[in-house]
């Protein structure tokens, strides 16, 4: 994928579903009693995946160009499938779905593409085991293809050593099949879609500080999702207006939910000018964001703030490297164990360009205000590098390109045609 040059980046965009959101919509949708209605749903190739695995189990579930429909049967509905689950590149399906398999009276096999196959399940499957689980990495590595052979579980109250998402949903769906509460302790609050999700469909979940517990066998009830604006897609345009010279971006209708946001936090604390509007605040928090270019100068990323902005990491240090001053990013080695190692990735590839990055077992140090060039960059097919990449790659001098570069179509198959959409 070959990237160019742009001079200023004008007007307004509605980007892509949610993607944590799309996912949880099928998956709670389909063990509900009656027919979910799903708007803005993200068609991306991930969440595709989590469709397609439902099917196998049995769901029925409707698409048209707007909506999608999801045809619910109960927490006890789905049956045995034909073949193998394949979650494709999606960690969220594979994680998630573990919990809800976990629970069930069949069994089945779950795999992925290579990426997922060396990405780790153990930080699933202990606490899996831990309720009566029957959970087996088929290659005794702790990763896909998994083996999950459907019993009786029992709660447990689990403390997770990482602030994770994926690890607290699974414990939380698979605490739906089991006898008694079960509870789920974070070191940090990771993002909290489930927790929202699932008590909108009607679970009895109690939320405190950092823990999450839900009751066992809850009715859910087939529910109307309006999904949001995907704040991780947002990033991208966020960073391009802030970095492009006299350019002005609207965003419509994001998702601003705090436990997602630190992006705009971030963004502040080096400068940026940015202006949230039409707030709402209610359920899943959404905004308008205004965009304005603006001089970026350096800071340090560490701490509670890391697990909300997870995702946008490999952004963020494109973005401190074209600002002045020293940015840290510490308490992130997360990034080591998502679609590739992206500490790893993003220095290879910024220095490429000629910035002065040094890695850090959790992180790196970004000297920025270097004037960076053109390269081939390698996006080790994740596709938040390629995306992050090429929004470097319009604001660099010469001509960069990305190896791999469709891997967009995992999360925004339409990234390059609104990123130079913006540029008419």
């Amino acid at each position: 994928m070959d990237i160019k040059k742009i001079k200023h980046l004008k007007g307004t965009l509605s980007v892509p579903g949610d993607k944590s959101i799309s996912h949880r919509a099928v998956m709670f949708g389909a063990l509900a009693n009656g027919t979910t209605k799903i708007s803005g749903f993200l068609k991306g190739a991930d969440c595709l995946s989590t469709i397609q695995c439902f099917r196998q189990m049995g769901i029925d579930i409707e698409e048209d160009q707007s909506d999608l429909l999801v045809h619910g049967k109960g927490l006890h509905g789905l049956s045995a499938p034909d073949a193998t689950l394949n979650a494709g590149n999606s960690g969220t399906t594979t994680r998630l779905i573990s919990g809800i398999l976990a629970g069930q009276d069949f069994s089945c096999t779950l795999t992925g593409d290579s990426s997922i196959q060396s990405r780790p399940m153990n930080r699933i499957m202990r606490p899996l085991l831990a309720m009566g689980g029957d959970i087996t990495s088929l290659k005794g590595n702790g990763c896909a293809p998994l083996a999950i052979h459907g019993k009786p579980l029992h709660a447990i109250d689990y403390f997770s050593p990482v602030s994770s998402a994926q690890v607290k949903s699974c414990i939380l769906l698979a605490g739906m099949y089991a006898e008694g509460t079960t509870s789920v302790t974070e070191p940090v609050l990771s993002r909290n879609h489930t927790e929202i999700m699932l008590q909108y469909f009607g679970a009895n979940i109690a939320c405190s500080h950092n823990t999450a517990s839900i009751s066992p066998e809850p009715h859910l009830e087939a529910r109307e999702i309006l999904v949001p604006g995907d704040i991780s897609s947002a990033a991208y345009f966020i960073a391009a207006g802030l970095l492009t010279p006299n350019s002005e971006i609207l965003l419509k209708n994001v998702g601003i939910n705090p436990t997602r946001s630190g992006l705009l936090h971030v963004c502040k604390n080096m400068g940026a000018d940015i202006t949230l509007l039409n707030t709402n605040m209610e359920g899943e928090a959404t905004a308008d964001i205004l965009i304005r270019t603006s001089s970026l100068h350096g800071t340090t990323i560490s701490g509670e703030i890391i697990p909300s902005l997870i995702d946008e990491i490999p952004m963020i240090a494109v973005m401190a490297a074209f600002a002045d001053g020293t940015t840290v990013i510490k308490d992130a080695q997360e990034l080591r164990v998502k679609e590739s190692d992206r500490i790893s990735v993003v220095t290879e590839n910024l220095r490429r360009m000629g910035a002065d990055v040094i890695p850090t077992e959790d992180g790196m140090i970004i000297n920025g205000g270097k004037p960076l060039h053109g390269a081939v960059i390698d996006s080790h097919l994740d596709h938040r590098i390629a995306m992050s990449f090429a929004v470097a790659g319009t604001i660099c001098d010469g001509f960069l390109s990305i190896n791999g570069g469709e891997c967009v179509n995992i999360s925004y198959p339409e990234f390059y045609h609104d990123l130079y959409f913006l540029s008419k």
